[in-house]
């Protein structure tokens, strides 16, 4: 069974980050919360890093504002797909220095972005991940897929 470790700056990302949980708690898939600051904790940062694909994750999403060092940090040492969720903090220029932070990342470290507090959506893309080569996460996602399109025409024929 497949795993997702989902791991935020501070406890004050949880709000957001717990979309992401949901969703793949929605998709039947394990899921890892734990807070690991970049800034104030980097000895962890780097435990995890280097270990997650030991510890039988298949993907990491990394939720941080402001700087936002966590999700690039956390790819630079590791060798699993990490998708960052830039989170408009207190202390964020409107979360334009975390989108940047994030997504602004050089050749040979990628980090997959997501929109400002788009965990909802790096949810999804890991649980994509995982669906390329586990059927029964990938015959989920269909349905999920299949359900967004029935709300849609539904709210359609409310407008006629």
């Amino acid at each position: 069974m497949s795993k997702v470790g989902v791991i935020m700056g501070s406890k004050s990302d949880l709000p957001v980050m717990q979309d992401a949980i949901d969703i793949l708690k929605g998709f039947d898939i394990e899921v890892e919360v734990d807070i690991v600051s970049a800034h104030r904790t980097p000895e962890k940062l780097f435990d995890y890093g280097k270990h997650a694909h030991t510890r039988g994750f298949s993907v990491v999403i990394a939720g941080a504002g402001g700087a936002a060092h966590l999700p690039g940090m956390i790819a630079s040492l590791s060798p699993l797909p990490v998708i960052g969720v830039p989170v408009k903090s207190s202390n964020s220029i409107d979360g334009w220095d975390s989108v940047l932070s994030i997504l602004q990342m050089p050749g040979g470290v990628p980090v997959a972005t997501v929109a400002l507090n788009g965990a909802k959506n790096a949810g999804i893309l890991a649980a994509q991940i995982i669906g390329s080569s586990d059927k029964c996460v990938l015959d989920k996602i269909i349905a999920y897929k299949e359900g967004l399109k029935i709300k849609v025409n539904e709210s359609a024929k409310d407008l006629k």
